[in-house]
């Protein structure tokens, strides 16, 4: 008997999940280093997955958080964890 695949609902809700804690591990970090202007003026007001962006507004988040995490900004699984997540979204996009 073959094991049942998972919904794409879940699937949203485990993504949804993801870019909150993403989300909010981000805010804790730029309270406590002081750069939480800077935080929002780079990655917006809403640095969750509940926004639609397009492609190259994806592609400027991951160039910004490269240079974060080359500057000593993010640890290595941070900066795994949301590289991944923007690439599932940059992924999920309608090719043109």
């Amino acid at each position: 008997m073959a094991a049942r695949r998972t919904t794409f609902d879940k699937i949203q809700r485990e993504r949804a999940k993801k870019a909150k804690a993403a989300a909010k591990r981000e805010r804790r970090q730029s309270r406590s280093e002081g750069g939480a202007v800077a935080t929002e003026a780079v990655h917006g007001p809403a640095a969750g997955g509940g926004e639609d962006l397009t492609a190259p507004q994806l592609l400027e988040r991951i160039e910004a958080l490269h240079r974060r995490y080359e500057a000593g900004g993010l640890d290595l699984e941070t900066f795994e964890e949301e590289r991944a997540e923007l690439y599932e979204r940059l992924s999920l996009l309608p090719m043109d």
